[in-house]
């Protein structure tokens, strides 16, 4: 916690000096009817130790609940070694290496991020790194106008079962710089996209197709048949990934016959807490021949005059160094600290100890699944191949059997009920390696006592 010494006169003297009469009067550009008028959860001042323990106290009301939530942020297990190198001074401290003699390993730790995330996703060049997964897609709209200059249309066609916070997000950030978005519909029943609205769309100007693999509902899409429809129609391919799903599947750089464009997502599964909902960070990868109109910033290796290795800052088109109007992107700072804990967390687990934990996944969440159907009132919507997400009806309304759910320690996952109106009550699980065997019994158990007593009360 900081320290701020500062007492009452000096204050005072401060504001004198800058001639503002209190320190409100800093903040009168603020709209009256936007601040607010009072904090009644904040108590009047503490000591030192009273704030400690109120903080605490705080701190322990979430709790440690049993979580089957999913939908973007996904408990995984993160080696101890992991933050106890992240939280080394050398790394924690650690600011954008504009000067590369001073700052040559954290450019190497950068260096070695963008070739794992490379050949993660199958691409042939990763910047380092962005905001999260939701503005890493919006950056990739903006990147495939300018990398797709034959289209005219500046049109992006998504899939509805993107991420719902995902497109949101994009559309906040594009429309105004006057991109739009064409949702196509899933197919009923199957939970993937309808090909056949993508096919109407045949011979129409289209500046990129989004594809996320696995999509929201935890299935996995036609991803070869989408990226050759997009390529024969002079499209780009965005691809949309959870990295950890890429130990099992096949990389967006091999989907159909070319491989997609542009790979985005967020890099929360590899090795960052959920932490209350961030901060997380963004990745993207790209092929070669598109690296200058790519956000963000690249490290280079290279040898210096005596022929040692060394790093560098090798492209940087950004507004800070260079002029606004050539900057590909507003970005001015990147997730360091998080790419840094992934890097570790990679490097620790292997290829062998990805795959394994992707695996275990998605065998405990097929486990899950063949639980809960059992209950009396449960459907399982999409009976498609998934990875570690499932859709699941319930008898009732979802928001009030999550409420009873959280008063037993269990969050039981995501009420799509407002996102996916037509699906009825329905819930989107998830399960990770993290969950056990008993895990799912308790939910299961749970769910089944709470959908008994309701099934009961019905007429």
């Amino acid at each position: 916690m900081p320290f701020i010494p500062h007492t009452e006169t000096e204050i005072s003297e401060m504001l004198a000096a800058i001639g503002a009469p209190s320190i409100d009067a800093l903040f009168d550009e603020i709209p009256a009817a936007l601040r607010i008028k009072s904090l009644a959860a904040i108590p009047d001042a503490l000591s030192e130790m009273e704030v400690g323990r109120l903080m605490q106290q705080r701190a322990s009301q979430d709790g440690r609940p049993l979580n089957f939530l999913g939908a973007g942020a996904y408990e995984h297990h993160i080696p101890a070694a992991v933050w106890a190198i992240v939280t080394r001074g050398e790394f924690y401290s650690a600011y954008t290496p504009y000067q590369a003699e001073a700052s040559q390993g954290t450019l190497q730790l950068l260096y070695e991020y963008q070739t794992m995330m490379s050949s993660l996703t199958g691409m042939e060049v990763s910047n380092a790194s962005l905001y999260d997964g939701a503005s890493a897609l919006a950056e990739a709209c903006l990147m495939s106008v300018r990398a797709h200059r034959r289209s005219k249309s500046a049109r992006i066609v998504v899939p509805s079962t993107l991420n719902p916070t995902y497109l949101s997000v994009s559309r906040a950030v594009v429309e105004g710089q006057n991109l739009n978005f064409t949702v196509l519909p899933y197919e009923p029943g199957k939970g993937t996209l309808q090909f056949s609205k993508l096919e109407a769309l045949k011979g129409e100007d289209i500046t990129a197709v989004v594809i996320q693999q696995p999509n929201f509902f935890g299935l996995m899409e036609d991803v070869d048949a989408i990226t050759d429809w997009a390529h024969a129609n002079n499209a780009l391919v965005i691809a949309v990934v959870n990295p950890l799903s890429l130990a099992l599947f096949k990389p967006p750089g091999e989907w159909g016959t070319k491989g997609v464009d542009i790979v985005v997502g967020d890099g929360q599964p590899l090795g960052v807490p959920l932490s209350s909902g961030g901060p997380y960070f963004g990745f993207m990868t790209t092929r070669m021949e598109h690296v200058r109109q790519m956000p963000g910033r690249i490290i280079g290796r290279t040898v210096d005059l005596d022929g040692k290795q060394g790093f560098t800052l090798t492209l940087q088109a950004r507004e800070q160094h260079i002029r606004r109007s050539k900057a590909t992107s507003n970005i001015c700072t990147n997730q360091g600290l998080l790419v840094t804990a992934a890097t570790i967390h990679m490097s620790l687990l292997g290829a062998a100890g990805l795959e394994s934990v992707a695996a275990t996944s998605q065998r405990q969440t097929s486990k899950l699944v063949e639980r809960l159907a059992r209950i009396p009132g449960v459907k399982i919507v999409f009976d498609g191949y998934r990875f570690h997400e499932a859709v699941l009806q319930l008898p009732t309304k979802v928001s009030d059997v999550l409420d009873a759910l959280a008063k037993r320690n269990i969050v039981g996952g995501l009420d799509l009920s407002k996102l996916y109106p037509e699906l009825g009550n329905a819930l989107l699980v998830c399960a990770t390696e993290m969950r056990t065997d008993a895990d799912l019994d308790q939910y299961a158990a749970a769910l089944a006592d709470i959908l008994a007593d309701v099934l009961e009360r019905k007429p």
